[in-house]
């Protein structure tokens, strides 16, 4: 793939739209459609920061989900509690603030932060790092109005429960999964 041309189409509040020009292996043009949250001034810039994390969140042995609507999909699911990084904040204060907002919930500890990885890979160049923590507290909603979140802890079986019978985001999945199978310990 040999790239040829990039440009903005649209600038929206939170995603703004590109398109690129590639020519294909057979030497025709291929015009690809993308959304990033950052405003990129050119090809070298797509996918070079991290927007936002996810996080595993765990309390005595239990896995925390957030029953959430998104609007994108138009029903609830089943979702790590994520968010963006604002201008100025690290990632590690970005899952503090995050995990309150959601859930009332403190970071007891950070076990680990993976880099970042690339959150829809076939439609936007976002990047997020999950990060794997220890919580305390009391859960309760301190999210915005414009947020539909219902955060609660999980045993094993009920997280087998629920994979069979109710839909997921696919990081939610994933980690659900593994959680399930005794792989998040």
């Amino acid at each position: 793939m040999k790239y040829v041309n990039f440009e903005k189409v649209k600038d929206g509040k939170y995603l703004k739209n590109y398109e690129i020009t590639y020519l294909n292996k057979a030497g025709n043009e291929k015009k690809y459609e993308f959304v990033s949250r950052k405003e990129l001034k050119g090809i070298e810039d797509i996918g070079k920061s991290s927007s936002g994390i996810s996080i595993v969140a765990f309390c005595e042995g239990k896995l925390l989900l957030l029953r959430e609507f998104r609007m994108s999909v138009n029903r609830t699911i089943f979702n790590l509690c994520a968010g963006m990084i604002e201008e100025g904040e690290t990632i590690e204060e970005c899952i503090r603030r995050e995990l309150y907002e959601e859930t009332g919930l403190s970071v007891k500890r950070i076990r680990d932060i993976l880099p970042a990885s690339y959150a829809a890979v076939g439609i936007s160049d976002v990047k997020t790092c999950i990060a794997f923590v220890d919580t305390e507290g009391e859960i309760s909603d301190h999210s915005s109005e414009n947020e539909m979140i219902q955060a609660r802890f999980y045993t094993k079986e009920e997280v087998a429960r629920l994979l069979r019978s109710e839909e997921f985001s696919s990081r939610s999945q994933i980690i659900s999964y593994f959680f399930i199978k005794g792989l998040t310990d």
